[in-house]
Parts: C-alpha cells; structure tokens; sequence
C-alpha cells in the first residue's frame, strides 16, 4: 500500500501542486479563513472535480469552519478525505477468474475511446498485468484505421511475449475480433482483450462500428463482451465523462481506464465520472512502462490528492 501511495503522489504532483498552490500551502496553514475557503474552491474546480464534488466537499469543510474558527488546515485536508472516500466508495474494480490452470469461460474485454487516449499501449500492458497473475490471455488488435495500431501491437506483444491475431489495415474490424475469439477458445484463454479504433464520441458511423463488433462476439457468446472499458485521457479533464456518457449509452460500458495520470493537472474528473456514471475504475497509468499501469484504489488516491 505504501508504495503505491508513493506512485500515485508522485503520477498527481500536477494536481496536488494545482492545488496547494492555489491555497498557499492551504491544508498546512494555521487556521483557515473565507480567503482561504473560497481560493480552496477555486483550486478544487480547476482540478476538475465537478460542481456536485466541489460543493460537497467544501460544504462540510465549511460547516466544520463555522462551528470552529480555529479550524486548521490539516483538519480540513482530513474532512476532504473523508468525502471523497465516501463519494468513491465501491469505484475499485475487480476481474475475477479461474486460478492458474483452472480454466473457466473465456471472458472478453473491449476497450475503446478517442483518438490519442492511448488504448493500444493500455492493451499491451492489461494483458501483461493479467498474464503476471497467472491468466491466459490473447489480443485481437482490431484496430484496423490506424496504420501503426497493428505494428504497435505487435512489438508489444513480442516483448511481452503475448499471442497476438492482426489483420491488414482496412480490414473489417468485427471480422478480426472474431477471429481474435476463435482462436482465444481453441487455445484455452482464459481473457481476450480487444483493442478497438480511435474515435470521437460525436461520429456516429465509426461508433456504430462498434455496435456491429459487439454483435459478431455475440454470435459467440450472448453475453460477449464481458467487459466493455473506457480508455480516457486524464489530461482531457471533465470533457471525459461527456465521453463516458456517450459511449455508455451507445455501446453499455462497464469500466473506466484513466491514462496519462502522471501527466494531468486535472485528476479530480475521476471523482466526477464515478459520481454520475457509478461505473467501476479499474486502472489507471501512472507512467510509460508495461508495469506503470496500476490497479485503482481509493486511498492512496485520496491520500495523493490530500496529503
């Protein structure tokens, strides 16, 4: 757990600078004052935590303040712990699977969202998580758009040592997670992880793709995919959870992946995705290795953000 908290405050420094900053060491002076309260919000908003976050948040810290003039800021920090942890409370997603050599149903995981989120190298490195703990696991690389999204794959699977099923550029993407889930059976897989083209939640065409992939797997298994997760961009802010509502609505997520979170000032969007989605935070990127993809959990994130 210690080191964990270590890399999530070392992947928030953007946020946390942001946010003590903008109070001025705020939860390490003295006493706190309204200045103090109101500099506090406006850090919280820049943060990205979502009006219904911000305003419960300091909410509590200000009826605290108003029955204690003499609060100091460390006792605040504590109050916006509290809140936070209970505003997450259930985010921690989990995968459970049959042990090593087990066996037990394939289950699929597709991951999508826009361009530049960074859902190939999130493919490569979920699979290298779950093959450390002992699962089976094959990639279908069914983005067939982008040139590079197969040979990017590829030298991460190599390195990883992980089968791999590609296709042409152009090709039918349904058709390669297709042939991605025949070959994961005939192996004895125990997850197949789909990484699926780039796109803007306003372009309907290229997220009605995504519907077809959805129906192909469902020739296979009516209830594939097991897993539909979405890759945002922390640097994005707020604008992810209009993606996340977008795409929850056409294709039904059931995760959410935050990548680039050692590079983003605006590490409060989680709060405000799970707040209105409920939907589970799995994992989040804390840097650029195939390690650097961790498990979400609350307290060291909090703890990161309010230390």
């Amino acid at each position: 757990m210690f080191n964990l908290f270590n890399q999530f405050k070392k992947a928030l420094v953007k946020t946390t600078t942001k946010l003590w900053r903008g109070v001025e060491g705020f939860f390490g002076i003295q006493h706190i004052d309204e200045a103090a309260l109101e500099t506090l919000e406006e850090a919280l908003y820049g943060a990205d935590f979502g009006q219904e976050t911000v305003e419960a948040v300091l909410g509590q810290i200000r009826e605290a303040y108003r029955k204690n003039k003499e609060l100091q800021g460390q006792e605040a920090a504590a109050i916006g712990k509290k809140v936070l942890t209970d505003l997450l409370a259930g985010s921690q997603g989990q995968l459970h699977f049959a042990p090593p050599g087990g066996g037990g149903p394939l289950q699929v995981l597709c991951l999508m969202g826009i361009n530049g989120a960074g859902k190939t190298t999130t493919a490569a490195k979920l699979a290298h998580f779950f093959k450390q703990q002992g699962v089976s696991v094959l990639i279908g690389a069914c983005d067939t758009f982008r040139a590079a999204a197969n040979e990017q794959l590829q030298v991460w699977a190599q390195r990883l040592d992980i089968p791999l099923v590609s296709s042409q550029p152009g090709a039918d993407a349904a058709a390669v997670a297709y042939e991605a889930y025949q070959q994961a059976k005939a192996r004895g897989a125990q997850l197949l992880i789909l990484d699926t083209a780039g796109r803007l939640h306003t372009k309907e065409p290229l997220m009605r793709e995504l519907q077809k992939l959805k129906k192909v797997l469902q020739k296979h298994d009516p209830q594939a995919p097991q897993h539909a997760w979405l890759v945002v961009d922390a640097h994005l802010g707020s604008n992810s959870l209009t993606q996340a509502r977008a795409f929850h609505e056409l294709f039904g997520l059931t995760g959410i992946i935050a990548t680039k979170l050692d590079g983003s000032s605006r590490a409060g969007a989680l709060v405000a995705i799970y707040r209105e989605l409920k939907l589970p935070l799995y994992f989040v990127g804390l840097g650029e290795g195939p390690d650097d993809l961790q498990t979400f959990e609350v307290r060291p994130y909090v703890e990161a953000l309010f230390g």
